[in-house]
């Protein structure tokens, strides 16, 4: 009786062992698997990375990529991406342009353009590609392609607008907000320490001085010669004629191509077609370079990023604007 009860015993504890030999082994492999998505998961996050997605088949050896400069040009990031990521942005054109399969590139400009200098390195990355690489690139206009959009666009060997495009705006603009009389009546004084009388200038705590103004009047109209030499050479005009279109307005798609600021009114598809008639590319593989975060985080056909887009692209322009308003700056913006 004694050993059966022993036997019943060891048998319990083998089968005891067994089950937490297998649940451990069924725990780590849950945790492999759980690692590996969470890998995979920030993975798409991550800013640094991009894919190529196909738009149209064709031939993988003779290949036209499609870059999308959307939204304010400026050196920032967004988690979700709803905003433009600048160092992600000239990662694609310098891959377009080590790429020996990518026998051209179409810059697809939906945006009011940005800052100065962001806007003046993705000029000279596009004007790198045509020079150094050899590569022709077409620009095609979205909804707005204006100030820094149309900066970046004046190199192109052909520009296409949309018949209701927004583009043109050629200037500069320094802004900054003044709430001197705002604190004043509410007895805000401020005290500022400075190691020169222009330390702190375009303050927003007291009114600029007619030295300061004339000061940051030769900055922005030197920025200016330069955005009007790049439209000069980009579409070979004569100078005094770009100053004549150059005094910030706007321009739609068909006024800008009275004006020679674009070459055709038509879609991106037009631009395409364009493209592949001019560099004998009829059977060229069509590409579109985008993030990660574009395919890996989609959920029944819903891109995650589309459900906070509108949410999260109206919160970056609040924070935006916050971060930027005590950092006064000159822009190339719409």
């Amino acid at each position: 009786m004694v050993y059966n009860v022993m036997n019943t015993k060891r048998w319990v504890a083998l089968v005891l062992v067994i089950c937490l030999v297998f649940i451990s082994i069924g725990f780590r492999f849950a945790m492999n698997v759980a690692s590996g998505f969470f890998d995979e998961f920030m993975e798409a996050f991550d800013t640094s990375n991009f894919e190529e997605h196909i738009i149209s088949e064709g031939n993988m050896n003779k290949r036209i990529a499609v870059l999308n400069l959307e939204g304010i040009i400026q050196n920032s990031e967004s988690m979700w991406g709803a905003g433009y990521d600048h160092q992600l942005f000239l990662k694609m054109i310098e891959h377009a342009a080590e790429d020996p399969t990518v026998k051209g590139v179409v810059l697809r400009v939906d945006s009011p353009g940005g800052a100065v200098v962001e806007t003046a390195q993705i000029h000279e990355s596009l004007v790198n590609l045509q020079e150094e690489y050899d590569t022709p690139f077409y620009v095609s206009m979205g909804n707005t392609a204006a100030s820094g959009g149309y900066y970046v666009a004046a190199p192109s060997e052909k520009i296409f607008a949309e018949a209701a495009t927004l583009t043109g705006s050629i200037g500069v603009i320094m802004e900054s907000i003044n709430y001197a009389e705002l604190a004043e009546n509410y007895g805000v004084r401020f005290n500022t320490i400075k190691s020169g009388k222009h330390k702190d200038i375009l303050s927003p705590s007291r009114e600029m001085t007619k030295e300061e103004e004339e000061i940051l009047q030769s900055m922005v109209d030197e920025m200016y010669d330069d955005f009007v030499q790049v439209i000069v050479e980009g579409r070979q005009m004569d100078e005094s004629k770009v100053r004549e279109l150059a005094d910030g307005r706007v321009y739609t798609g068909k006024q800008a191509k009275e004006n020679n600021l674009v070459d055709e009114v038509g879609s991106l598809k037009d631009t395409i077609g364009a493209m592949k008639d001019d560099y004998n590319l009829s059977n060229a593989q069509v590409i579109q370079y985008g993030t990660l975060f574009d395919s890996k985080l989609s959920v029944f056909g819903v891109n995650i990023q589309n459900l906070f887009k509108e949410k999260q692209t109206e919160i970056d322009k609040v924070l935006s604007l916050l971060n930027e308003s005590d950092k006064p700056r000159a822009m190339y913006i719409y």
